[in-house]
């Protein structure tokens, strides 16, 4: 419904589009300062297990909870005051993207196209959802999901280019099916989420890493 987008949800989308640092982080680190991208893998794996920690002592502590809300309440969606927040699955979908990099540097390209897209695609696609959405499939908008594929399309086409090293080493521009096809397997990976039974996968944890699989498959 039109009308639901709080200020809430734009503070956590915006603090979400902060986490675009992490990409950047696990492709230039080991460009630009010599780091292994093994040890980009095991500090992306640790920023994982410290978040799983801090979700151990917010669900299993009532002093650590008490003192979480005081901070973060105002960030968390109802379903996740008792369970995993979005950010730890964040975290572990970049260590998913961090661990494919490893395979090559084409792999990395892809990771970090994938994590990037996903990152500000799916802050786009609640926006424009919360903010004009009407045509509801389960809790996504189809208007998100338009709003996602739009944006992912535009920096796929524009963006990238003048990113330093990332098109040489890609091997040139990207191609207008990969421009179409990438924003495409985002949208669609986010907008119909992955099920495996009763339990619903969070998107924040297999989107990119599942869209880099399948960019190195077609590059």
């Amino acid at each position: 419904m039109i009308g639901e987008l709080t200020k809430e949800e734009v503070n956590r989308k915006l603090l979400h589009i902060l986490v675009v640092i992490l990409p950047v982080g696990i492709f230039y680190c080991p460009l630009f300062f010599d780091i292994s991208r093994n040890y980009m893998f095991w500090g992306t794996f640790a920023l994982l297990i410290i978040s799983l920690l801090v979700e151990f002592l917010r669900l299993k502590t009532s002093f650590f909870s008490k003192w979480f809300r005081i901070f973060f309440s105002q960030m968390l969606r109802v379903e996740e005051k008792e369970r995993l927040t979005g950010a730890t699955y964040v975290f572990g979908g970049s260590a998913l993207c961090s661990l494919i990099s490893i395979h090559s540097e084409i792999a990395a390209v892809a990771a970090f196209i994938s994590f990037t897209l996903f990152i500000l695609g799916d802050a786009a696609a609640a926006i424009v959802g919360k903010a004009i959405g009407r045509m509801k499939i389960g809790k996504k908008t189809l208007e998100g999901a338009i709003g996602c594929f739009i944006l992912c399309v535009i920096l796929s086409s524009s963006f990238f280019s003048f990113l330093p090293c990332l098109i040489d080493i890609w091997g040139g521009q990207l191609s207008l099916f990969q421009i179409i096809l990438i924003p495409s397997l985002i949208t669609s990976l986010e907008f119909f989420p992955i099920k495996l039974g009763r339990f619903v996968l969070n998107d924040n944890l297999y989107v990119a890493p599942l869209t880099s699989i399948i960019i190195i498959i077609i590059h």
